[in-house]
């Protein structure tokens, strides 16, 4: 177990800003040639439906898959498809072996907040020492500081300005912006352990 923070929680209340917001750095950190791990979403509006599909895109492989069930038209609640984000998870759990710099979960959503989901995969993440970045919503914050106690630090999405190279910068994922200013946080990346 490490004896420093190595999970970023980025806190949210718009998930497509979250969802945006993770893509932008996952992209940034692949063009900077860093090997990351993990799943960001890609939501697709369905025309005469109140939900939208839902793919995981796995960022080791780049292999999408998708997670929602088609419950019909007239369906409000949740259309998770767990089978699907447990076969999500069994290949980020191989992407983990290779030593990524990074893991990136898209979300610590309602299935965590209840118990399931990416929470083995989050403490398989802790256990290989592999620095992590979360997007937690708001309305699950309570539950994912009883999961995550001291090991995570929280970073709210609304106090964070720009996409890509300034986002990561931001978040002290990278290198450091062109003009030297320092991260607004101490960098995620300098901590792993396995470099």
């Amino acid at each position: 177990m490490p004896d420093i923070i190595t999970i970023t929680a980025l806190i949210y209340s718009d998930s497509d800003a979250a969802d945006r917001a993770l893509r932008d750095v996952a992209m940034t950190l692949m063009e900077r040639g860093f090997r990351l791990a993990g799943l960001v979403q890609h939501n697709t509006a369905r025309p005469g439906r109140s939900r939208c599909d839902m793919v995981l895109e796995e960022l080791a492989s780049g292999e999408l898959i998708g997670i929602s069930q088609d419950r019909g038209p007239l369906a409000r609640g949740c259309a998770l498809d767990v089978g699907q984000l447990l076969s999500a998870m069994q290949i980020v759990r191989a992407a983990l072996d290779t030593g990524p710099d990074l893991v990136i979960l898209n979300k610590f959503g309602k299935t965590e907040a209840e118990g399931a989901g990416f929470r083995p995969l989050i403490a398989d993440a802790i256990e290989a020492g592999l620095p992590l970045l979360i997007a937690v919503p708001w309305r699950n914050i309570e539950s994912w500081r009883l999961f995550a106690g001291a090991m995570a630090r929280e970073i709210d999405l609304d106090q964070l300005i720009g996409e890509g190279h300034s986002l990561c910068d931001a978040l002290g994922l990278g290198l450091g912006s062109e003009e030297g200013k320092e991260p607004a946080v101490q960098p995620l990346l300098a901590i792993s352990t396995h470099h």
